[in-house]
């Protein structure tokens, strides 16, 4: 027995292709398509040098790295891996920092406060495979990717993200704090949190994209 369904109106907003196949329905945007929610969302992305100390919960976190897991994966070998720093663990990494630099008093002390900028630190980790078909640099470029959705996903949620490197990311005290493996090589951190009210509007340096797109 065939469920029936009811009838619905045609949407005006939509254009039919008379041409698709028997069954399969090819919808064409009009040209009073609303404009695309991800383009607003990456034109509207911005770093945030300064957050509240307000993070999202893991609950809230597992869903965004679902989603940029999406990312273009050659092999789909998942070459990348997070690590939360929250609580002591962001003082522990100060301590690393100093443990592999040669600061001192108060720059040291300076140095011990930098993990403490944010509530929540994402380490992102390059995680690479054992493949004859994927090199090293393009399971980099997949880690890479995965940390730029996170950044993208984490603002359209509604919270504040940089990311953040150093000469320190890959020095051997850093390393060990992370338990690295020899086929794995940190990126850096998310550091995440609030946007603060008094937040600044963040600078939006136009292009031309001419001078970056060009034809063979």
């Amino acid at each position: 027995m065939v469920e029936s369904r009811p009838l619905v109106a045609p949407d005006p907003s939509v254009e039919l292709v008379a041409s698709a196949p028997a069954g399969h329905d090819v919808v064409a945007p009009s040209s009073t398509t609303a404009p695309s929610p991800v383009l607003a969302a990456v034109q509207q992305r911005r770093s945030y040098s300064k957050v509240t100390m307000v993070a999202p919960t893991r609950a809230e976190l597992l869903p965004l790295v679902a989603a940029a897991a999406r990312v273009a994966d050659h092999g789909a070998l998942r070459p990348w891996r997070l690590l939360e720093l929250r609580g002591a663990a962001r003082e522990q990494l100060g301590a690393a920092f100093v443990a592999a630099s040669a600061c001192v008093g108060d720059e040291a002390t300076k140095l011990a406060g930098k993990p403490l900028r944010a509530p929540l630190l994402i380490a992102l980790v390059a995680a690479r495979r054992v493949s004859f078909k994927v090199a090293d640099w393009e399971q980099d470029a997949t880690a890479a990717g995965v940390a730029h959705l996170l950044t993208l996903l984490l603002d359209d949620a509604g919270w504040g993200a940089m990311w953040r490197t150093g000469p320190l990311v890959r020095s051997d005290a850093v390393r060990t704090l992370h338990d690295l493996a020899d086929t794995e090589e940190l990126l850096g951190w998310l550091y995440v949190g609030g946007v603060p009210e008094d937040a600044k509007p963040g600078v939006r340096l136009s292009i031309d994209p001419e001078e970056f797109v060009t034809a063979l």
